[in-house]
Protein backbone atom coordinates (compact mmCIF):
# COMPACT_ATOMS: atom_id res chain seq x y z
CA UNK A 1 0.00 0.00 0.00
CA UNK A 2 1.29 3.57 -0.77
CA UNK A 3 0.75 6.33 0.84
CA UNK A 4 -2.21 7.87 -1.95
CA UNK A 5 -4.35 4.17 -1.32
CA UNK A 6 -5.29 4.67 1.80
CA UNK A 7 -8.86 3.37 1.75
CA UNK A 8 -11.78 5.87 1.82
CA UNK A 9 -13.54 4.40 4.89
CA UNK A 10 -10.57 4.84 7.21
CA UNK A 11 -10.31 8.18 5.71
CA UNK A 12 -13.68 8.89 6.36
CA UNK A 13 -14.18 7.27 9.45
CA UNK A 14 -11.70 8.94 11.11
CA UNK A 15 -13.08 12.71 10.05
CA UNK A 16 -16.75 11.19 10.95
CA UNK A 17 -14.94 10.76 14.32
CA UNK A 18 -14.62 7.48 16.41
CA UNK A 19 -13.46 5.53 19.78
CA UNK A 20 -9.80 4.47 19.05
CA UNK A 21 -8.61 2.69 22.71
CA UNK A 22 -4.64 2.62 23.02
CA UNK A 23 -4.01 -1.74 23.04
CA UNK A 24 -2.80 -2.06 26.44
CA UNK A 25 -0.01 -5.24 26.44
CA UNK A 26 -1.06 -9.03 27.79
CA UNK A 27 1.87 -10.48 29.65
CA UNK A 28 1.73 -13.76 31.44
CA UNK A 29 3.04 -14.16 34.94
CA UNK A 30 6.85 -14.59 33.19
CA UNK A 31 6.05 -11.60 31.69
CA UNK A 32 6.16 -13.14 28.48
CA UNK A 33 4.09 -12.00 25.70
CA UNK A 34 0.58 -13.55 26.17
CA UNK A 35 -1.14 -14.09 22.55
CA UNK A 36 -4.15 -15.66 23.63
CA UNK A 37 -5.05 -12.69 25.72
CA UNK A 38 -4.08 -9.77 23.16
CA UNK A 39 -6.34 -11.41 20.72
CA UNK A 40 -9.33 -11.75 23.98
CA UNK A 41 -8.25 -7.80 24.36
CA UNK A 42 -9.10 -7.04 20.71
CA UNK A 43 -12.17 -9.34 20.20
CA UNK A 44 -13.21 -6.74 23.08
CA UNK A 45 -12.33 -3.69 21.64
CA UNK A 46 -14.14 -5.30 18.48
CA UNK A 47 -17.24 -6.22 19.85
CA UNK A 48 -17.60 -2.83 22.16
CA UNK A 49 -17.70 -0.85 18.82
CA UNK A 50 -13.79 0.93 18.83
CA UNK A 51 -13.94 2.45 15.47
CA UNK A 52 -10.34 1.82 15.66
CA UNK A 53 -7.44 0.29 17.55
CA UNK A 54 -3.58 2.10 18.07
CA UNK A 55 -0.98 -0.44 18.61
CA UNK A 56 2.47 -0.17 19.83
CA UNK A 57 2.13 3.37 21.42
CA UNK A 58 2.54 4.28 25.33
CA UNK A 59 0.16 1.90 26.78
CA UNK A 60 1.26 -1.06 24.75
CA UNK A 61 4.58 -0.49 26.38
CA UNK A 62 7.20 1.45 24.35
CA UNK A 63 9.91 -1.25 25.74
CA UNK A 64 8.65 -3.58 23.62
CA UNK A 65 11.07 -2.37 21.06
CA UNK A 66 14.01 -3.09 23.38
CA UNK A 67 15.91 -5.89 21.42
CA UNK A 68 15.81 -8.16 24.56
CA UNK A 69 12.16 -8.41 24.38
CA UNK A 70 11.81 -8.49 20.91
CA UNK A 71 7.94 -7.86 20.96
CA UNK A 72 7.08 -4.67 18.68
CA UNK A 73 6.96 -7.02 15.19
CA UNK A 74 5.16 -10.14 17.32
CA UNK A 75 2.64 -8.29 18.92
CA UNK A 76 2.03 -6.12 15.97
CA UNK A 77 1.29 -9.04 13.72
CA UNK A 78 -0.65 -10.60 16.57
CA UNK A 79 -3.11 -8.14 16.80
CA UNK A 80 -3.42 -6.96 13.24
CA UNK A 81 -4.71 -11.11 12.48
CA UNK A 82 -6.74 -10.62 15.12
CA UNK A 83 -8.74 -7.52 13.59
CA UNK A 84 -8.90 -9.25 10.42
CA UNK A 85 -10.26 -12.31 12.21
CA UNK A 86 -13.26 -9.87 14.01
CA UNK A 87 -13.63 -7.85 10.59
CA UNK A 88 -14.11 -11.27 8.60
CA UNK A 89 -16.78 -12.13 11.57
CA UNK A 90 -18.66 -8.97 11.48
CA UNK A 91 -18.44 -7.37 7.78
CA UNK A 92 -16.99 -4.26 9.64
CA UNK A 93 -13.13 -3.41 9.63
CA UNK A 94 -11.23 -0.92 12.38
CA UNK A 95 -9.07 1.36 11.25
CA UNK A 96 -5.46 -0.11 12.31
CA UNK A 97 -2.91 2.90 13.78
CA UNK A 98 0.45 1.62 15.04
CA UNK A 99 2.78 3.67 16.94
CA UNK A 100 6.16 4.75 15.75
CA UNK A 101 9.13 5.54 17.09
CA UNK A 102 12.79 6.63 17.04
CA UNK A 103 15.27 8.81 15.28
CA UNK A 104 14.56 8.61 11.37
CA UNK A 105 16.06 5.29 10.56
CA UNK A 106 14.03 3.93 13.00
CA UNK A 107 11.00 5.08 12.38
CA UNK A 108 11.53 4.60 8.73
CA UNK A 109 11.77 1.17 9.55
CA UNK A 110 8.73 0.71 12.07
CA UNK A 111 6.50 2.54 9.02
CA UNK A 112 7.51 0.18 6.05
CA UNK A 113 6.57 -2.75 8.67
CA UNK A 114 3.18 -1.60 10.03
CA UNK A 115 2.16 -1.14 5.79
CA UNK A 116 3.36 -4.93 5.35
CA UNK A 117 1.38 -5.64 8.53
CA UNK A 118 -1.86 -4.51 7.40
CA UNK A 119 -1.80 -1.26 9.35
CA UNK A 120 -3.56 1.64 7.92
CA UNK A 121 -1.17 4.81 9.08
CA UNK A 122 1.78 5.40 12.28
CA UNK A 123 1.04 7.26 15.42
CA UNK A 124 4.46 9.84 14.95
CA UNK A 125 6.16 9.44 18.45
CA UNK A 126 8.35 12.61 18.58
CA UNK A 127 10.45 11.55 21.82
CA UNK A 128 13.56 10.81 20.59
CA UNK A 129 13.95 14.68 18.96
CA UNK A 130 14.40 16.74 22.08
CA UNK A 131 17.31 18.53 21.06
CA UNK A 132 16.22 19.16 17.50
CA UNK A 133 15.16 22.26 16.08
CA UNK A 134 11.31 22.13 14.64
CA UNK A 135 12.88 22.36 11.13
CA UNK A 136 14.61 18.92 11.61
CA UNK A 137 11.49 17.13 12.85
CA UNK A 138 9.37 18.65 10.59
CA UNK A 139 11.78 17.39 7.75
CA UNK A 140 11.97 13.85 9.92
CA UNK A 141 8.16 14.45 9.93
CA UNK A 142 7.93 14.40 6.08
CA UNK A 143 10.15 11.25 4.93
CA UNK A 144 7.50 8.88 7.56
CA UNK A 145 4.74 10.62 5.69
CA UNK A 146 6.39 9.93 2.24
CA UNK A 147 5.94 5.52 3.54
CA UNK A 148 2.66 5.46 5.52
CA UNK A 149 -0.16 8.39 6.65
CA UNK A 150 0.76 9.91 10.02
CA UNK A 151 -1.52 10.76 12.57
CA UNK A 152 0.22 13.53 14.89
CA UNK A 153 1.25 13.18 18.50
CA UNK A 154 1.16 15.83 20.73
CA UNK A 155 2.47 13.46 24.04
CA UNK A 156 2.05 15.32 27.50
CA UNK A 157 5.91 16.03 28.76
CA UNK A 158 5.32 14.15 31.96
CA UNK A 159 5.85 10.65 30.68
CA UNK A 160 8.36 11.92 27.69
CA UNK A 161 6.87 14.48 25.19
CA UNK A 162 8.12 17.41 23.83
CA UNK A 163 6.60 20.57 24.22
CA UNK A 164 5.59 21.60 20.82
CA UNK A 165 4.26 25.82 20.38
CA UNK A 166 1.54 27.07 17.60
CA UNK A 167 4.41 27.61 15.36
CA UNK A 168 5.63 23.76 15.04
CA UNK A 169 1.66 22.70 14.14
CA UNK A 170 1.29 25.34 12.18
CA UNK A 171 4.19 23.72 9.81
CA UNK A 172 3.54 20.17 10.39
CA UNK A 173 -0.46 21.04 9.52
CA UNK A 174 1.03 21.99 5.86
CA UNK A 175 2.59 18.21 5.32
CA UNK A 176 1.08 16.01 3.09
CA UNK A 177 0.02 12.47 4.10
CA UNK A 178 -1.38 13.69 7.14
CA UNK A 179 -4.44 11.93 8.63
CA UNK A 180 -5.68 12.93 12.00
CA UNK A 181 -3.78 14.54 14.79
CA UNK A 182 -3.51 12.85 18.77
CA UNK A 183 -3.98 15.82 20.78
CA UNK A 184 -2.68 15.08 24.26
CA UNK A 185 -0.81 17.80 26.13
CA UNK A 186 -2.88 17.47 29.10
CA UNK A 187 -2.75 21.45 29.02
CA UNK A 188 -5.86 23.64 27.60
CA UNK A 189 -2.93 26.16 26.16
CA UNK A 190 -1.49 23.85 24.07
CA UNK A 191 -4.83 21.70 22.62
CA UNK A 192 -5.62 25.20 21.27
CA UNK A 193 -2.53 25.75 19.35
CA UNK A 194 -2.95 22.79 17.74
CA UNK A 195 -6.36 23.67 16.87
CA UNK A 196 -5.76 26.69 15.87
CA UNK A 197 -2.54 25.98 13.78
CA UNK A 198 -4.45 23.24 11.53
CA UNK A 199 -7.29 26.30 11.48
CA UNK A 200 -4.49 28.38 10.22
CA UNK A 201 -3.52 26.24 7.55
CA UNK A 202 -6.99 25.41 5.93
CA UNK A 203 -6.74 21.77 6.41
CA UNK A 204 -9.02 21.65 9.14
CA UNK A 205 -11.91 19.09 6.61
CA UNK A 206 -8.73 16.90 5.74
CA UNK A 207 -6.92 16.63 9.34
CA UNK A 208 -9.10 15.33 11.67
CA UNK A 209 -8.51 15.89 15.20
CA UNK A 210 -8.73 13.62 17.81
CA UNK A 211 -8.50 14.21 22.01
CA UNK A 212 -5.71 12.12 23.77
CA UNK A 213 -6.37 14.11 26.93
CA UNK A 214 -7.54 11.82 29.24
CA UNK A 215 -8.03 14.25 31.55
CA UNK A 216 -10.51 16.32 29.48
CA UNK A 217 -12.38 13.77 27.30
CA UNK A 218 -15.85 15.11 27.65
CA UNK A 219 -15.09 18.59 27.29
CA UNK A 220 -13.25 18.15 24.69
CA UNK A 221 -15.45 16.53 22.59
CA UNK A 222 -18.38 18.76 23.38
CA UNK A 223 -16.05 22.04 23.00
CA UNK A 224 -16.88 23.88 19.13
CA UNK A 225 -13.29 25.54 18.66
CA UNK A 226 -13.88 28.86 17.01
CA UNK A 227 -10.97 31.02 15.80
CA UNK A 228 -10.50 34.08 13.06
CA UNK A 229 -8.08 33.27 10.67
CA UNK A 230 -7.35 34.92 7.35
CA UNK A 231 -9.95 32.87 5.85
CA UNK A 232 -12.70 33.97 8.12
CA UNK A 233 -14.23 32.34 10.83
CA UNK A 234 -13.48 28.59 11.10
CA UNK A 235 -15.55 26.08 13.51
CA UNK A 236 -13.76 22.87 14.31
CA UNK A 237 -14.18 20.31 16.87
CA UNK A 238 -12.38 17.30 18.12
CA UNK A 239 -14.06 13.96 16.59
CA UNK A 240 -13.22 11.54 18.67
CA UNK A 241 -10.25 10.57 20.75
CA UNK A 242 -7.33 7.89 20.78
CA UNK A 243 -7.00 7.11 24.57
CA UNK A 244 -5.37 5.14 26.94
CA UNK A 245 -8.40 5.55 28.98
CA UNK A 246 -10.52 4.16 26.67
CA UNK A 247 -9.00 1.25 26.61
CA UNK A 248 -11.07 0.79 29.63
CA UNK A 249 -14.67 0.11 29.79
CA UNK A 250 -14.80 0.70 26.05
CA UNK A 251 -18.76 -0.34 25.66
CA UNK A 252 -19.20 2.48 27.36
CA UNK A 253 -16.69 4.77 26.07
CA UNK A 254 -18.09 3.77 22.68
CA UNK A 255 -22.01 5.04 23.96
CA UNK A 256 -20.74 8.14 25.04
CA UNK A 257 -18.64 8.80 22.31
CA UNK A 258 -21.83 8.46 20.39
CA UNK A 259 -24.53 10.40 22.38
CA UNK A 260 -22.00 13.42 22.64
CA UNK A 261 -21.75 13.24 18.40
CA UNK A 262 -25.63 13.03 18.26
CA UNK A 263 -26.14 16.05 20.82
CA UNK A 264 -23.26 18.15 19.23
CA UNK A 265 -24.80 17.48 15.96
CA UNK A 266 -28.44 18.55 16.80
CA UNK A 267 -26.87 21.70 18.22
CA UNK A 268 -27.13 20.40 22.06
CA UNK A 269 -23.97 20.98 22.60
CA UNK A 270 -24.57 23.45 25.55
CA UNK A 271 -21.77 21.20 28.38
CA UNK A 272 -24.50 22.66 30.76
CA UNK A 273 -27.26 20.26 29.64
CA UNK A 274 -28.14 16.32 30.47
CA UNK A 275 -26.78 13.64 28.18
CA UNK A 276 -28.59 11.64 25.74
CA UNK A 277 -29.38 7.50 25.56
CA UNK A 278 -28.22 5.81 28.70
CA UNK A 279 -26.80 9.00 29.99
CA UNK A 280 -29.88 10.89 30.08
CA UNK A 281 -30.65 12.84 33.33
CA UNK A 282 -27.12 13.18 33.61
CA UNK A 283 -24.91 16.72 33.29
CA UNK A 284 -22.25 16.48 30.73
CA UNK A 285 -19.78 18.53 32.78
CA UNK A 286 -20.91 16.56 35.82
CA UNK A 287 -20.22 12.96 33.72
CA UNK A 288 -16.40 14.85 32.65
CA UNK A 289 -15.37 15.50 36.36
CA UNK A 290 -16.64 11.76 37.45
CA UNK A 291 -14.53 10.50 34.19
CA UNK A 292 -11.94 12.86 34.85
CA UNK A 293 -11.77 11.51 38.69
CA UNK A 294 -11.92 7.82 37.68
CA UNK A 295 -9.02 8.62 35.11
CA UNK A 296 -7.30 10.03 37.99
CA UNK A 297 -7.06 7.03 39.92
CA UNK A 298 -6.36 4.41 37.17
CA UNK A 299 -3.28 6.61 35.56
CA UNK A 300 -2.12 7.59 39.03
CA UNK A 301 -2.28 11.21 38.46
CA UNK A 302 -1.25 11.63 41.87
CA UNK A 303 2.26 10.02 41.40
CA UNK A 304 3.13 11.36 38.02
CA UNK A 305 1.51 8.60 36.32
CA UNK A 306 3.94 6.30 37.67
CA UNK A 307 1.46 3.51 37.58
CA UNK A 308 -0.53 4.31 34.92
CA UNK A 309 -0.12 1.10 32.89
CA UNK A 310 -0.78 -1.42 35.54
CA UNK A 311 -3.32 1.05 36.80
CA UNK A 312 -5.06 0.10 33.39
CA UNK A 313 -4.02 -3.36 33.34
CA UNK A 314 -6.06 -3.93 36.84
CA UNK A 315 -9.19 -2.83 35.94
CA UNK A 316 -8.75 -5.36 32.94
CA UNK A 317 -7.87 -7.68 35.37
CA UNK A 318 -10.87 -7.06 37.73
CA UNK A 319 -12.86 -7.70 34.58
CA UNK A 320 -11.33 -11.14 33.54
CA UNK A 321 -9.90 -9.27 30.50
CA UNK A 322 -6.09 -9.93 31.53
CA UNK A 323 -4.83 -12.23 34.25
CA UNK A 324 -2.38 -9.90 35.77
CA UNK A 325 -0.93 -6.22 35.83
CA UNK A 326 2.73 -7.40 35.06
CA UNK A 327 4.61 -4.97 32.82
CA UNK A 328 7.90 -5.76 31.07
CA UNK A 329 9.70 -3.51 33.38
CA UNK A 330 9.51 -5.22 36.69
CA UNK A 331 9.73 -1.95 39.01
CA UNK A 332 6.12 -0.88 36.97
CA UNK A 333 3.90 -1.52 39.51
CA UNK A 334 1.01 0.12 40.93
CA UNK A 335 1.64 2.99 43.35
CA UNK A 336 0.62 2.95 47.25
CA UNK A 337 -2.81 3.52 47.52
CA UNK A 338 -3.72 3.11 44.17
CA UNK A 339 -5.59 -0.04 44.44
CA UNK A 340 -7.48 1.54 46.80
CA UNK A 341 -8.43 4.77 44.88
CA UNK A 342 -9.60 2.30 41.90
CA UNK A 343 -11.67 0.66 44.64
CA UNK A 344 -13.17 4.31 45.12
CA UNK A 345 -13.92 5.48 41.51
CA UNK A 346 -15.46 2.00 40.78
CA UNK A 347 -18.12 1.85 43.49
CA UNK A 348 -18.72 5.87 42.57
CA UNK A 349 -18.98 5.63 39.52
CA UNK A 350 -21.00 2.58 38.29
CA UNK A 351 -21.96 3.95 35.28
CA UNK A 352 -18.84 4.60 33.78
CA UNK A 353 -17.76 0.48 33.62
CA UNK A 354 -18.72 -1.90 31.01
CA UNK A 355 -18.66 -4.99 33.68
CA UNK A 356 -21.90 -6.33 32.16
CA UNK A 357 -20.95 -6.58 28.55
CA UNK A 358 -17.76 -7.65 29.39
CA UNK A 359 -19.19 -10.77 31.81
CA UNK A 360 -21.72 -11.70 28.43
CA UNK A 361 -18.76 -11.72 26.12
CA UNK A 362 -15.79 -12.93 28.18
CA UNK A 363 -16.18 -17.17 27.43
CA UNK A 364 -16.35 -16.41 23.86
CA UNK A 365 -13.44 -14.04 23.45
CA UNK A 366 -11.68 -16.77 25.22
CA UNK A 367 -12.38 -19.07 22.88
Amino acid sequence: MKKNELPTWVKQRMRDGCVIPAMPLALDSQRRFDPRRQRVLTRYYAEAGAGGLAVGVHSTQFAIRDPKHGLFEPVLKEVSAALDEAAAESGRPLVKIGGICGRTDQALAEADFLIRAGYHAGLLSLGAFKRDSFGAIIAHVREVAEVIPIVGFYLQPAVGGLVLPYEFWRLFAEVENVLAIKIAPFNRYRTIDVIRAVCDSGREGEIALYTGNDDSIIVDLLTEFRFATSGGEKRVRIVGGLLGQWCVWTKKAVEMHSAIREAVGHGMEDPAAVGAGGWAGRPWLSLAQELTDANAAIFDAANGFAGCIPGIHEILRRQGLLEGTWCLDPEETMSGGQAAELDRVCAAYPHLADDEFVREGLSRWLR
